[in-house]
């Protein structure tokens, strides 16, 4: 069971933040979001984690097999020290040290982002909940191959339990008080995000569907006019 009582705020020295298969190979198969979106509000998230001491973990898939890359450039920039784990199983909770790292941190409330969200996310988050903690997941953070599978992984975690949240509002939930110390860092990281946000959004970028087989995955990128 968990050591926290259900529902209510997250504070921040509750929490664990769990950022799993943000590769370039995997988001390569994200169509019908904009990727550029999903990256800004990991990385967001990863920098207020850094400076409200909370635990990140970086997962990724198939690395050591060959099949794809580490995680991110811009998310092991923010987050440098932090390692990769890396599995051959899609369900990070099928991994022992995936699992060994989230119970070290000492964090009930567990939150997470992941590519692609109907698998990468929902299978660790909804064994994480069967194990005893509270998940909760921020939907704007992750993708999926196309949007009906984003939606309806949605739909999966939250009937399961899973709480979902926005980059803004988690980030808000953490630090709650504008006189806490820790605003500071919303004030510095707020401003940059939201104009960077916004450019994404005026020029939304979506690439278009493409299959697996090799004449396909050169798909050109449709852009959108605002």
């Amino acid at each position: 069971m968990t050591q926290n009582k259900p529902g209510g705020v997250w504070d921040a020295s509750e929490c664990a933040l769990l950022l799993i298969d943000y590769q370039e190979g995997v988001f390569n198969a994200v169509f019908e979001q904009d990727r550029r979106v999903v990256e800004l509000n990991a990385r967001t998230l990863a920098k207020a984690a850094l400076d409200f001491n909370i635990p990140v973990i970086f997962s990724t898939v198939g690395v050591e097999m060959g099949v794809n890359g580490p995680t991110i450039p811009s998310l092991q920039a923010v987050l440098p020290n932090v390692k990769d784990i890396d599995r051959s199983s899609m369900n990070a909770w099928d991994d022992a040290k995936f699992v060994a790292a989230v119970k070290a941190t000492g964090r009930k409330r567990l939150v997470m982002g992941g590519i692609l969200t109907s698998v990468c996310l929902a299978y660790p988050a909804i064994d994480a909940l069967a194990a005893g903690y509270e998940v909760s997941f921020v939907e704007d953070a992750a993708a999926d191959t196309y949007k009906e599978m984003h939606d309806t992984a949605v739909l999966r975690l939250a009937h399961a339990g899973a709480i979902p949240r926005t980059t803004t509002a988690m980030i808000s939930e953490w630090f709650r008080d504008w006189k806490s110390p820790l605003a500071d860092t919303a004030r510095k990281l707020f401003p940059p995000y939201f104009d960077e946000l916004a450019a994404l959004k005026k020029a939304p970028q979506i690439h278009g569907p493409a299959g697996l087989t090799p004449t396909n995955q050169h798909a050109k990128t449709a852009t959108q006019a605002a």
